[in-house]
């Protein structure tokens, strides 16, 4: 006995509406290409709601105000200096520095 497919939970236009500009296309591309894989097989289904799923728990988090300037900081771009996007860098890095020395 086969389990059901699941709900298809998460508006695409939703998650297209909150998703900044830079990130639309590769969600129409992965939306078009989970579509596309079940229209030609069903049992592809539920990767179609797993993809927007997944966009939509990303589309929650590219548009949280600052998180562009925390990604930047995680890779080590963007020229923008950690204690202006980690609250309390500075007592972090003198705690590390004291446990050092």
């Amino acid at each position: 006995m086969s389990r059901p497919a699941p709900a298809i939970e998460h508006d695409p236009e939703e998650i297209l509406a909150r998703l900044p500009e830079r990130y639309r296309g590769r969600f129409l591309a992965d939306y078009r290409e989970a579509m596309i894989a079940a229209a030609h097989e069903t049992w592809r289904w539920r990767n179609l709601a797993e993809t927007l799923r997944l966009w939509h728990l990303r589309s929650l988090a590219y548009s949280q105000p600052g998180y562009e300037q925390a990604r930047a900081a995680g890779a080590g771009i963007g020229g923008i200096p950690a204690e202006e996007v980690i609250a309390g860098w500075s007592e972090l890095v003198a705690q590390h520095a004291s446990r050092k020395a």
